[in-house]
């Protein structure tokens, strides 16, 4: 399985380059706005100077087809590595799925993004079918918000995309280092993991005696440095 890097703080981007866990990055409008970033397609070069390879995702802002397309064929543009990002509809519910289907008939690289039900999987999958490779995002994070086990939903979208090997099922916002187990139990093509999760992934497999021995000592050192006394 892939991990994504998922952020929009270009340092950390620059830096995770370098790092060989790394198959590929994707941001979006939201984290780049919580990051500072003001010129969007500055910001997208200066990535696409370090990382020429590995794939990079940026989404469209748009909410009209007409305008999406014209987004997405200058972001394409940016760098053969360039997947563009298209939700799976726009802000009024309607599907972008003709979008998606004069994109991949162009040959420009997607990532669909923002699924959560197997029902938009199968639009999705169907639009994207006949074109080149493509990523299929489900925020199986936020169905795990909502009460929902995640898994189900992910088997059945890797059973309806089975028959398309050059489409990869994306595990979207994780909430936690198990998820990364999970979605590899499955099969799930690729994980987007934040900056933040990436740091924890070196307490996969810990061992958990020595993880509780750690945590004792980090209390007690927490309560001596800030001279607590009873």
């Amino acid at each position: 399985m892939k991990i994504f890097a998922d952020g929009a703080h270009l340092e950390t981007i620059i830096a995770l380059a370098a790092n060989p866990q790394i198959a590929g990055f994707t941001t979006n409008p939201t984290l780049m706005r919580k990051s500072g970033v003001t010129d969007y397609e500055s910001f997208a070069r200066k990535i696409l100077e370090t990382i020429t390879v590995l794939p990079v995702s940026f989404e469209v802002f748009a909410d009209e087809p007409d305008e999406m397309l014209r987004q997405a064929r200058l972001i394409a543009s940016w760098g053969p590595n360039v997947y563009v990002k298209i939700p799976v509809t726009n802000t009024s519910g309607h599907t972008t799925m003709p979008v998606v289907r004069e994109l991949s008939a162009d040959g420009v690289h997607l990532n669909i993004t923002a699924l959560m039900t197997v029902a938009q999987v199968e639009m999705a999958t169907a639009a994207a079918a006949n074109g080149p490779a493509h990523v299929i995002s489900v925020f199986a994070g936020r169905v795990a918000d909502t009460g929902r086990d995640p898994i189900p939903f992910m088997q059945e979208s890797l059973e309806v995309m089975a028959p398309h090997p050059q489409l990869e099922l994306l595990w979207a916002s994780p909430r936690e280092v198990l998820n990364v187990a999970q979605a590899e139990a499955i099969g799930v093509h690729i994980i987007t993991v934040t900056h933040d999760l990436l740091a924890k992934l070196s307490c996969f497999g810990k061992d958990l005696d020595q993880f509780s021995l750690e945590t004792v000592r980090m209390f007690h050192r927490d309560a001596q440095a800030a001279g607590y006394s009873l």
